[in-house]
């Protein structure tokens, strides 16, 4: 790890040592000439050449954003932030009337003090929530310094974005949700805790770059995980580590019914990037009816990402055979649970939670304290290698199991999959997108077969 930081940290500097480009400055030390406070009532006042942002409470987040907006960039600043108090820089951000009546959104450098330590990764403020978590690149999270002056780094060229703290590489994604937009300093908002009122956030030394940015930028840091945001797409290095699209984001390619030979005329959709599943009587596949691969998988990582409407059902499986059940209801499979567990009745059936989300429906639960997101997309991963399977939702692993042996046959024998041979132990299998009635989102279904 040691030798990591240091080679990240020389091959900082030495890019720093060959700079060309011209830099302005952002604030000039003395006034807020060039900025303008927006949602919020937080205090932003000047001390001793800094920006001091003051938290107040029962208001909600504040920015004081730049007048100009900005496309393509490299911006630096200096910031120090009051234990307890989470703020952010926000950039190619906007404020719309039009949109949640002019709530800021936008990217989000995230700065945070907290345990959490997720300071330098990449939110997508009053939008789609966090775009790059720390927890893909843990071996920055402890780049912060508390209470100390710490230095922010953020490259916006073309559809990539990537940042820094303190020299080391934080986040990469590639995204193209904003092409331009203003700069804000948050003070994030503390609802009603009078003990976190007055805390503060100050930022200095803020300039940024808008020429000869090629030749400004860092060098490419192959080691920094990356996340392609860009809806339905595979990136170069997707497309080197073996990933493919398993669902192409424009037609039906490659998927059929479950129980016929082409896709489904009604029941399914295709909106905005998304295949949805529509809302009918929340019967089990008894609308448009479950979807499958129009081939078998065998050993394979499986990502997908889903959002689910209050109160919906619905699951991926995997080692499908459609040939087990021709009748009513789904094809039979190994079900990674998508459910609404306040709000769905089939939360509260099964055995020790394992009908809700996450689960191994009807035969492993998944934890109680998952980190689901209401309201946004999560991301399903599926992993199979051999006999061994794991479930994971938003880079969290929830269960593993083996199947295959004894203990597997037992735990199926007591499952509403005892009348199914050999459930679960074929070698390979299709994969599955659940028609439960209810209207779920589909997007990013990616695939790699592993070997």
């Amino acid at each position: 790890m040691r030798k990591l930081f240091i080679t990240l940290g020389l091959l900082c500097f030495c890019a720093a040592s060959f700079a060309q480009g011209d830099w302005e400055p952002l604030f000039n030390g003395k006034n807020l000439k060039g900025w303008k406070k927006l949602n919020g009532a937080a205090e932003y006042r000047i001390e001793d050449g800094a920006i001091v942002g003051v938290s107040r409470v029962n208001t909600p987040n504040t920015f004081l954003c730049t007048d100009k907006t900005y496309g393509d960039f490299i911006l630096e600043l200096s910031f120090k932030v009051d234990e307890g108090l989470n703020s952010g820089v926000q950039f190619r951000s906007n404020s719309k009337p039009d949109y949640r009546n002019g709530q800021v959104h936008g990217y989000q450098y995230e700065i945070d003090p907290s345990a959490r330590a997720w300071s330098g990764g990449i939110y997508d403020e009053g939008r789609r929530g966090w775009l790059y978590p720390m927890t893909k690149n843990p071996c920055a999270q402890k780049a912060f310094k508390p209470g100390e002056w710490n230095k922010l780094r953020i490259e916006a060229i073309g559809d990539r974005i990537r940042t820094w703290l303190n020299g080391i590489p934080t986040a990469d994604i590639l995204d193209n949700a904003d092409a331009a937009g203003f700069i804000a300093l948050q003070v994030h908002g503390i609802g009603d805790n009078a003990a976190m009122e007055g805390k503060t956030v100050r930022w200095k030394n803020i300039r940024i770059c808008t020429t000869d940015l090629e030749t400004e930028k860092m060098p490419e840091i192959c080691c920094l995980p990356q996340i392609n945001c860009i809806p339905n797409t595979i990136s170069e290095r997707e497309a080197a580590q073996g990933w493919t699209l398993l669902w192409d984001g424009k037609t039906t390619d490659g998927w059929r019914g479950a129980k016929r030979a082409d896709f489904p005329p009604s029941g399914w959709e295709i909106r905005n990037d998304m295949l949805c599943v529509q809302k009918s009587d929340g019967r089990e596949s008894a609308n448009g009816g479950d979807i499958v691969t129009t081939r078998k998988y065998k050993d394979f990582e499986l990502v997908a990402d889903f959002e689910i409407t209050e109160g919906a059902n619905s699951g991926i499986k995997y080692f499908v055979d459609p040939d087990m059940n021709k009748g009513e209801g789904s094809a039979i499979g190994c079900e990674f649970q998508i459910l609404d567990d306040q709000r769905h009745p089939d939360a509260k059936l099964g055995v020790k939670g394992n009908r809700k989300l996450g689960s191994l429906y009807d035969l492993i639960p998944a934890p109680d304290n998952k980190p689901f997101r209401p309201g946004q997309f999560n991301t399903a991963r599926i992993v199979v290698k051999g006999n061994h399977v794991e479930h994971w939702l938003n880079d969290v692993k929830l269960i593993e199991y083996d199947r295959n042996n004894q203990e597997w046959n037992a735990l199926v024998a007591y499952s509403k999959y005892r009348d199914w041979p050999n459930f679960g132990n074929s070698e390979s299998g299709y994969i599955l997108l659940q028609d439960h009635g209810d209207e779920v989102h589909f997007k990013n279904i990616k695939i790699r077969e592993l070997k």
